[in-house]
């Protein structure tokens, strides 16, 4: 199973950098960000995927149980006589 993506950023190793101006450090934050924004989107993706693959079958059963005229149980919907 695979883990969610860290909130946290990496660390950027002994001391950081020396002398940054505050423009590098808003583009270093901005990079995070859109790194966050891309693991998490694909995240996202992977969990929909799993959950329309595995809710696809039921949500068609209910649907075809809450329309028409005759109303089926679960029983009579799903033996085979």
């Amino acid at each position: 199973m695979a883990s969610r993506p860290s909130l946290k950023p990496k660390p950027k190793g002994k001391g950081g950098k020396k002398g940054s101006s505050a423009a590098e450090d808003e583009q270093t934050t901005a990079a995070v960000a859109v790194r966050l924004a891309k693991e998490w989107s694909t995240w996202t993706m992977k969990k929909a995927k799993v959950a329309a693959h595995w809710g696809f079958i039921p949500l068609i059963i209910v649907v075809g149980m809450n329309s028409g005229d005759s109303k089926l149980s679960w029983t009579q919907l799903l033996s085979p006589v």
